[in-house]
């Protein structure tokens, strides 16, 4: 009687043992090839994401579609790969970007119609200029790159343009963002 008690409890314990180790490993490779945490860290991305965010990232779309202007991306920056940053998506691969007089100024040239419009930046930055003079051609895998705190934030305007292969992933969820580091904002 013991023993068959004991074999039902062998049995239990394995199985939720098997169930646990199977929950582990679906984890480990949803975080190592789907999803990976992002902590935000100084104040570029403000007011859209405050120092302290925690954010969860998307990194399987970017391997079946290209970034998407006015997305917010997670990259490693290229002047020290094993620094990772987040900014938004201004210009595309093949397109001019100028900034002039505040305005960021795109021209489309890879069709046989070339547009040039001037960004609205309305539906995710309030008041925001971009100051300076500045003027890049994008190449066919390159993107620009800029915080939406212009004042405050190092991106394409500083180092360069960001090559496609250095772009972890998209932002997908930011969790508990009335938070920073315990105090309500």
């Amino acid at each position: 009687m013991l023993g068959m008690f004991m074999k039902k409890i062998l049995s239990s314990f394995w199985e939720t043992a098997r169930i646990a180790i199977a929950a582990l490993l679906f984890a480990v490779a949803v975080r190592a090839l789907i999803f990976q945490p992002f902590l935000v860290h100084g104040v570029s991305m403000e007011p859209n994401f405050h120092n302290g965010d925690y954010l969860i990232i998307d990194e399987i779309s970017y391997r079946f579609q290209d970034p998407q202007r006015g997305e917010v991306v997670v990259f490693r920056y290229p002047k020290d790969l094993s620094q990772r940053y987040i900014k938004r998506v201004v210009g595309l691969p093949g397109e001019t970007v100028e900034i002039q007089n505040g305005k960021i100024i795109i021209s489309e040239d890879s069709s046989d119609d070339p547009q040039t419009f001037t960004l609205d930046e309305n539906r995710y930055l309030v008041g925001e200029n971009t100051e300076g003079s500045f003027k890049v051609k994008l190449g066919g895998n390159e993107y620009f790159v800029l915080g939406d705190n212009r004042m405050f934030s190092s991106d394409s305007r500083i180092w360069g343009s960001l090559p496609r292969k250095d772009i972890v992933g998209r932002v997908f969820l930011r969790v508990f963002p009335e938070f920073v580091y315990g105090k309500e904002i």
